[in-house]
């Protein structure tokens, strides 16, 4: 038998730790590769973690509520060869009451000193919190009392972060007041913010007034954060995607077949940027103060609409060495995923580069936000029927094809219009010359 070290998973470049929720495994129950062992939590999301082996559970070495750094080894898997080492390394615990916090609450003012009784990772009754709910309710600015009484449906009458939006929903309807997190933003830049003065817009008697969800107030920071850092320049151009068109009709009912899913447009799109961002790396960077970062990885993004009428954006890692099919079949996990709320952490870090889909919802083209701190985005818009002129050696003709709308965004600090041009050209070209001969 051997020992398998379980390590506390890395959540993303920001994260840098993460609190046990739940032991699913007990010591001595036999786990599946690919079974969930236990529930952690971070200040962005809640998530399952799998075991990466077949076994047995001999050991945990953190209890429920721990607060764990990443890659520290949280548990100890026997496994069915060779034999089970007795050397574990574990990492002290970063404490959430260490002195650079206390020194944060002492500046904050006195609401923030009240404030941070409620945000401790359990309350008096021994009732656990999750850093996103914790992160959540002080953002909402909840008491502690508040916390008490809202019901748990989580084990042990844990508070989910489910719990807590049903109750700011029902609480903003009641007309709580509920303040908006300012955006962070590393230089001195003057940013407007989502708060507005009282009685700035009037409301009728027959007026409903709904407040943000805190996903749409996240966004809203996000976008007003992405337009207060970049020079926003959108350029357009029209590619002809005939060749596409009939590739996709002829392929999808044999990948739907073979792979149990439907064939969107948007791996093509994927790829065709991935090729693109290798001609032109000098739009694969980001920017930090006055030096520009060269991306090695290209690593798109692409913009998800949930159910609840939010945009999520997954992201596809490496997108340069997969091949179509991969891109697919990576595609449609990672959208189903993110409509059902089912993302890893990391599987929204890191992107290099975003794509939009606007024709999904019948729009031609639109002028899309950078996505920080990328410095580009490219929008697509509906594919549409159109009459065109068609040049031949026998002369010039009217014919029907299949055009789309592109749209590119870019940071103008860094991307001028000369590269942003060409950038979104070559996308074009791959796409008009797709290859309709190709077999999946």
């Amino acid at each position: 038998m051997a020992g398998f070290s379980l390590k506390m998973p890395k959540l993303g470049e920001s994260i840098t730790e993460a609190t046990i929720i739940r032991w699913l495994k007990n010591v001595g129950d036999r786990i599946e590769m690919d079974e969930p062992i236990l529930e952690i939590a971070t200040d962005k999301v809640d998530s399952e973690i799998p075991s990466p082996v077949e076994g047995v559970l001999k050991e945990r070495l953190f209890n429920e509520g721990d607060v764990v750094a990443v890659e520290t080894i949280i548990a100890i898997i026997e496994t069915e060869t060779g034999s089970a080492g007795d050397q574990v390394a574990q990492t002290p615990l970063l404490q959430a009451t260490g002195s650079d916090q206390n020194q944060e609450a002492a500046t904050t003012g006195n609401y923030d000193n009240l404030q941070s009784k409620a945000l401790k990772g359990r309350d008096t009754a021994g009732r656990f919190y999750s850093p996103l709910v914790r992160t959540v309710a002080k953002k909402e600015k909840l008491t502690v009392d508040e916390l008490e009484k809202i019901p748990g449906s989580g084990h042990l009458n844990r508070l989910t972060i489910k719990d807590l939006k049903a109750y700011m929903s029902n609480r903003s309807y009641q007309g709580t007041p509920v303040s908006l997190p300012t955006p962070a933003i590393k230089k001195p830049i003057p940013v407007p913010t989502n708060e507005e003065p009282d009685s700035i817009v009037s409301v009728g008697g027959d007026d409903t007034v709904i407040e943000m969800s805190r996903m749409r107030k996240l966004i809203a920071d996000h976008m007003v954060m992405s337009e207060a850092t970049s020079v926003h320049i959108t350029l357009f151009a029209e590619a002809d995607v005939t060749n596409l068109v009939n590739w996709r009709n002829q392929q999808k009912d044999q990948f739907e077949k073979h792979e149990g899913g439907k064939l969107t447009y948007t791996p093509v799109f994927i790829e065709a940027i991935s090729k693109a961002l290798r001609d032109y790396p000098m739009v694969n960077v980001s920017v930090d103060g006055n030096k520009i970062i060269v991306r090695k990885n290209v690593n798109i993004g692409m913009a998800v609409a949930t159910p609840d009428g939010n945009l999520i954006v997954p992201v596809i890692k490496n997108a340069d060495h997969m091949s179509l099919l991969g891109l697919a079949i990576k595609v449609n996990d990672l959208a189903t995923r993110a409509r059902i709320n089912q993302l890893k952490p990391d599987e929204i870090q890191g992107g290099t580069f975003t794509l939009t889909n606007f024709g999904t919802f019948g729009a031609l083209g639109g002028t899309p936000i950078i996505n920080q701190p990328q410095v580009a985005i490219l929008g697509v818009g509906l594919i549409q029927k159109k009459p065109v002129v068609i040049e031949t050696p026998q002369g010039d003709t009217i014919g029907i094809r299949h055009i789309i709308m592109l749209s590119l965004s870019c940071d103008h600090r860094v991307v001028d219009g000369a590269l942003g041009s060409q950038f979104m050209k070559r996308v074009a070209s791959y796409l008009e010359e797709f290859d309709n001969s190709r077999v999946l």
